[in-house]
This record gives structure tokens, sequence and C-alpha cells, in this order.
């Protein structure tokens, strides 16, 4: 039986975030890390102390100079289009960080030019992969939950405080005219669609605590989804919550049901507890996690899983043209606040 070669893959954009996306295409045998690309020399050598790999300031060189088969996007969104336009090759897969584009008129533009040069486009919303949701939606599909009737999660990665305010990591945050809902919301409107259906109404009620910021940066946002449940996101990026590391959950989530309640805490640690038990039990998380890494080692493995469909001509998670209804309802969500009013998704999806 032969070997599959390894896949040739290139990663553009080399700002903060891109180290967990080198970190994972190194570590994996199945591909050959050829190219890396970004306009700024300074990060462009940073990022070639971490790899062995051809380095460009620019895509069309890159395109030009390589044949890679995966493009990795970790640009900002403002270049989403533009960069997605000329990678448009029959048979490539192109994995695009989000948020993705810059509207949805945009992005959908985009994925109508993908289909048509027969481009497959994966979102890298990664967390779905971290390791305690895959736990939780197996947890889920086994029925031991019976009727699913709420969703909680308290966001409380403690970040947000002072004129400092995300300049380590993402300074980029501090310019953005819309940051909960719009960079960190979104993260879960798509778990919530994941784990408990589609969306059918939108509720937003969201604020500025930290007045050297440009967006938002708390609220509640409610949604119901199909069949009845209902998911509340509780976002405040001032506050923090119990956790060695606020960043490694973000926070804690509590869903419960007619079978009783699974728990998550900020240790990455998940309970369940029976209805009418005093007692919770913890459960095994069924991935290995990454505790060096960001979410549990969430973009390896979301990263592992487009390889996979790639090389085994499988289904995609998370592909651009389902991705889009995720963003329909984040801009629901702020049409909802601007508004003070539920908003009525039926009959906007594809």
């Amino acid at each position: 039986m032969s070997v599959a070669a390894p896949s040739k893959v290139a990663v553009v954009g080399l700002g903060y975030f891109s180290q967990f996306h080198l970190r994972s295409w190194e570590a994996n045998p199945d591909v050959d890390l050829l190219a890396i690309c970004d306009p700024n020399r300074e990060a462009l050598q940073a990022a070639q102390q971490r790899c062995n790999a051809q380095a460009f300031t620019d895509i069309d060189s890159l395109l030009q100079q390589t044949d890679a088969e995966i493009i990795d996007i970790v640009a900002p969104p403002v270049a989403h289009a533009d960069l997605i336009s000329r990678m448009i090759r029959s048979g490539r897969l192109i994995i695009c960080q989000k948020p993705f584009c810059t509207s949805i008129e945009q992005a959908q533009q985009i994925v109508q030019l993908a289909a048509e040069g027969n481009t497959t486009v994966v979102i890298h919303e990664n967390f779905r992969f971290q390791p305690w949701h895959r736990t939780l939606k197996g947890f889920l599909d086994s029925g031991k939950l019976g009727q699913i009737y709420q969703c909680r999660f308290n966001l409380r990665p403690g970040d947000g405080r002072g004129a400092d305010a995300y300049l380590a990591r993402q300074p980029f945050f501090q310019q953005m005219p819309r940051l909960l809902i719009h960079e960190t919301a979104v993260h879960f409107i798509d778990l919530f669609r994941w784990l408990l259906g589609d969306i059918q109404s939108v509720y937003a009620d969201l604020r500025k605590l930290n007045p050297v910021i440009a967006g938002e940066d708390a609220g509640i946002l409610v949604l119901e989804h199909e069949g009845g449940a209902v998911s509340v996101f509780d976002g405040n990026r001032l506050s923090d919550h119990v956790a060695d590391n606020t960043r490694l959950t973000m926070g804690e989530l509590l869903l419960e049901g007619e079978g009783g309640a699974l728990r998550l805490n900020g240790h990455g640690q998940l309970y369940f507890r029976a209805f009418g038990a005093s007692e919770e039990s913890l459960l095994p998380i069924e991935l290995e996690v990454d505790e060096s890494s960001f979410g549990g080692g969430c973009v390896d493995y979301l990263n592992r899983s487009a390889l996979d469909a790639y090389r085994e001509n499988g289904d995609y998670e998370n592909t651009a043209e389902s991705y889009l209804d995720v963003m329909r309802v984040s801009e629901a969500a702020y049409e909802s606040h601007s508004s003070n009013r539920k908003i009525d998704l039926r009959g906007t999806a594809r």
C-alpha cells in the first residue's frame, strides 16, 4: 500500500496568532510547510526562525514560485477577498481566519467565486475544536441529556482593562468599531449553532466599559434555536473567572437538559450532574489538551480535520458557504442592539 506524499502548505499572514498555525503545520508529518508570506519583513524573519520555509513578501510571488495545495490565511479581514480571489485554483483548499471578509456581501461574492473555481474555502472557526467542546458534543449526540433546554457561556478573559488593554497580543482590538460580537462572540454563535441547531432569533444588549477602545466589550446575546433550546452568551472582557489561565477556556459554560446538566470550568474540566443528583462526575476529555497552545490545541485540531477531509475527499466542517449563516447572526446581533428588539431570522438563511 503506497503512502500519500505530504500535502504542500503555505501560511499567509504572520501576526500574533500565526504562531499557533505554524506550530500546527510544522508538527504534522502529513504536511510540507513550504512557504510563508507577509509584507512585514520583521514578521517574516521572526517566522523563519520557527520554520524552514521559503519566505515571500507578496502573494503573487508565492503563487508563481510554489505549488501550494493548501493555503492558510491568517491575515486581517480587509485582505481576505483580494487574497482568496488570487488563490483560486481547481482542487485547492484555502483555510481562512475569522472574521471572514469585511461584510456578508463580500463574503458571498468570494464563496461564489471559489465555487466557480472548484476551490474549497474553510473558515478557521476553532472554538468548536476545543477538546472540551468536542467531548461535550459527543455527550449530547449520545442522547444521555435528552431534550436540551438551554446553554449559557460566561466569557470572562479579564484582558480588557486599562489603557493597555489588548496591546500585548492583538493591539488592533482597540480600534475595532465592533469588538465583542464581531471578534469574540462569533466563536460562540458558531459553537451554539453546532451544538443546538440553526438559530431562529437573536436579541442583543451591548455596552462599552473601557473608554480607550472603539467597540463594545460587554453585553448579553440571547439566541433561540430550532427545536426550542435557548443559548445565552454573557460577555465581559474586563472580568475574570477562576482559572490558572483565563484564556484557556475564556470563561465557564453551563448546559442544561432533561437528563441533567453539563458544566465546563476554567481549567478545561467538564462535569456532568444527573437530574435529581447532588453530586457531579468528571467526564474524561476525549482529545489531548495542549495547555501550551491556544484553546487546548484547537488550532491544530481544526487544521487536522481540514487536512483529513482534503486528503481523503471527505466532508469539511465550517465551509465558507455554511459560515455565512454565522455571519448573519452576528449582523443581526448589532441590528437587535441598535433597534432594541428581537430579530427573527427564520427565512433569511440559505
